[in-house]
C-alpha cells in the first residue's frame, strides 16, 4: 500500500483541463498523483468530453462535473467541443474565447461543490484564463497548467523582454539569446506562437497572459533534472513560481490490451525478425498539406527503413490512391485510426520517432528512450525542437527549405537523409545512447517518496494546504 495514501486525505482539489487531448491527458495523470496522496479530486469538463475523461479515469474515485459547451459560439460548428475536431486551427482563439460563456455555470457548480466539501486549490489550463476570476470568488488558490516545458517559457520571456527579434534582418537569421548565450533562435521560431498584434485574437492572448501572471503558480509537465538551469532561473527571478511534477505520462498505469491491435502485432513480427522501426506521427492538431504528405511518403519509401506511420483519415486519402501501401508492403505500415502512442513507443523494436515535437509526444519519447527526428509544425513546437536537438541532445532535425528551426516545407530527399542518419548513422547512435540516459533520469524523478517530482508535488500541496494564501486578481 502507498504510504502516502492518507497524507493529505482531508484536502480536495478541482482540476479543469482545456478541451484538447494534449492538455487533458497530462491533467488526468496529475489527478492520479493527487489521488495517491489520499486527496479528493473533482474534474470539470464539457459534456462532449466527459466520456473520454470518464473512460480514462474509470478505475479511480475522481468526481466529474460536466458543463454544456456553448452552442452559439461564433465560428465554432455545433458539436465541436475539442480542438482536434476544429475544421481549422485558425479557429483556435475563437474556440478559446467561446469557453468564457461557460463561466456562470462553472461558478454555480463551484458554489454547490464548496458547500459540500471545501476545496483546497484549483488547477486550470492557461487557455481558460477566466477561471482565475471564478477561483478568486470562492477564495481558492489557482495554479496554471501550461502544457509547455520550462525551456520554452524562459527562452520566450528572455526574447520578448529583451526585444531580441526587433533587430533581425530576416525571419531565419539566427539571434543569440543574451540571457542564455549558448542558445540561438530565429524570428520563425516564434511566428506560430504570437497572434497578429492587430487581430481580434490578441485580446484573448493578453487576457490569458494576465491571468497566468496573477495566478499562484505554474504546474509544469517536466522534471528538475531535465531543465535545472531554466527552472532555477525562473524561480530565482520570476513569480508565479514554477512547480515541475512530471513526466506525468509515467503516472498513467500501463495496462496491456486484452487483444493486441494489428499494429502491435505487426511490431511484434518486426521484433522477431530483428528489425528496428521508425514511428511516424504528427499529433492531432497540425494540418499537413497533401503535397507535404506526398513528400513524406516518398521519403519513407526511399529510405528503405521499416516504419509505422499513423495518419489522420483526411491525410491518408492523399496517398492511398497511388498504391503507396502496396509499394512499402512488408516494411511499412500505415494506420488510419487512434493509437495508444505509449504502447508503440515502449515497444522494443521502435528505434526512432519522426515527430512534430508537441511537448507531450517529445516527453513520452524521452521517457521510453526513443530518439526523436524533430519536425515542428505549430505552436511552440519549433522551440521544443531546439530543446530536443540542441539543448538535451536526444534527437536530430529534419532538413527543411528554411535555414532556422522553422516548420518549413520538407522535401523527400532531405527527409530520407535524416531518417537514415537517425536509424543507421553515427549521430543517430549518439542520440540513442543519450536519450536512454535521460529516460532513466525521468523514471528517477517520478519515484515514490524520493523522486524530485514526487517531492515537488508534496511541497506544493503542503504550501497550498497548510498556509493561508493571498489569492490575487
Amino acid at each position: 500500500m502507498d504510504t502516502n495514501s492518507s497524507k493529505f486525505s482531508t484536502h480536495h482539489v478541482v482540476l479543469f483541463p482545456f478541451m484538447s487531448k494534449g492538455h487533458m491527458i497530462p491533467i488526468l495523470n496529475l489527478a492520479r498523483l493527487l489521488l495517491r496522496r489520499g486527496m479528493a479530486v473533482t474534474m470539470f469538463t464539457t459534456t462532449g468530453n466527459r466520456p473520454f475523461i470518464a473512460e480514462s479515469l474509470a478505475d479511480t474515485s475522481v468526481c466529474i462535473i460536466d458543463i454544456p459547451f456553448p452552442q452559439n459560439a461564433p465560428e465554432i460548428p455545433p458539436g465541436v467541443e475539442s480542438t482536434d475536431l476544429l475544421p481549422s486551427m485558425s479557429l483556435f482563439f475563437s474556440f478559446c474565447k467561446a469557453t468564457k460563456q461557460m463561466q456562470p455555470m462553472v461558478e454555480e457548480k463551484l458554489q454547490g461543490l464548496v458547500q459540500v466539501q471545501p476545496v483546497s486549490f484549483m488547477v486550470s489550463d492557461g487557455f481558460l484564463w477566466w477561471t482565475l476570476e471564478s477561483a478568486t470568488k470562492f477564495g481558492l488558490p489557482r495554479l496554471v497548467f501550461t502544457g509547455m516545458n520550462q525551456f520554452v517559457s524562459c527562452v520566450s520571456r528572455a526574447v520578448f523582454e529583451d526585444r531580441l527579434l526587433d533587430g533581425a534582418e530576416s525571419d531565419d537569421e539566427l539571434i543569440t539569446v543574451t540571457r542564455f548565450p549558448w542558445i540561438k533562435v530565429t524570428r520563425n521560431d516564434f511566428s506560430a506562437v504570437m497572434p497578429n498584434p492587430n487581430g481580434p485574437t490578441m485580446e484573448v492572448f493578453i487576457d490569458q497572459v494576465k491571468s497566468m501572471s496573477n495566478s499562484l503558480g505554474y504546474i509544469v509537465n517536466s522534471f528538475y533534472e531535465l531543465e535545472k538551469v531554466y527552472i532555477d532561473n525562473w524561480n530565482s527571478e520570476k513569480r508565479p513560481k514554477v512547480w515541475c511534477v512530471g513526466p506525468l505520462c509515467l503516472a498513467e498505469p500501463e495496462l496491456e490490451p486484452q487483444k493486441k491491435p494489428f499494429w502491435i502485432q505487426w511490431l511484434d513480427q518486426k521484433l522477431a525478425q530483428g528489425c528496428s522501426v521508425l514511428y511516424v506521427a504528427f499529433g492531432s492538431q497540425a494540418e499537413v498539406p497533401s503535397e507535404q504528405v506526398q513528400q513524406i511518403a516518398m521519403g519513407l519509401q526511399e529510405s528503405k527503413a521499416n516504419f509505422l506511420w499513423v495518419l489522420r483519415k483526411k491525410e491518408s486519402e492523399t496517398i492511398l490512391d497511388e498504391g503507396f501501401e502496396e509499394k512499402v508492403k512488408g516494411r511499412g505500415l500505415v494506420v488510419k485510426q487512434w493509437v495508444d502512442q505509449r504502447q508503440i513507443l515502449k515497444h522494443q523494436c521502435i528505434e526512432g520517432f519522426l515527430s512534430h515535437c508537441g511537448w507531450n509526444s517529445a516527453l513520452e519519447s524521452i521517457c521510453y528512450g526513443v530518439p526523436i527526428l524533430a519536425w515542428p509544425m505549430i505552436a511552440e513546437q519549433a522551440l521544443n525542437a531546439r530543446m530536443v536537438v540542441e539543448e538535451i541532445k536526444v534527437g536530430l532535425r529534419v532538413e527543411s527549405t528554411c535555414n532556422g528551426m522553422t516548420p518549413g516545407f520538407v522535401k523527400w530527399d532531405g527527409l530520407m537523409k535524416m531518417v537514415k542518419e537517425l536509424m543507421e548513422g553515427e549521430i543517430g547512435k549518439q542520440v540513442r545512447k543519450r536519450v536512454k540516459q535521460v529516460a532513466e533520469l525521468a523514471k528517477m524523478a517520478m519515484a515514490d517518496s524520493d523522486g524530485s517530482s514526487w517531492q515537488t508535488l508534496d511541497l506544493l500541496i503542503n504550501e497550498l494546504c497548510n498556509k493561508k494564501q493571498d489569492v490575487r486578481l
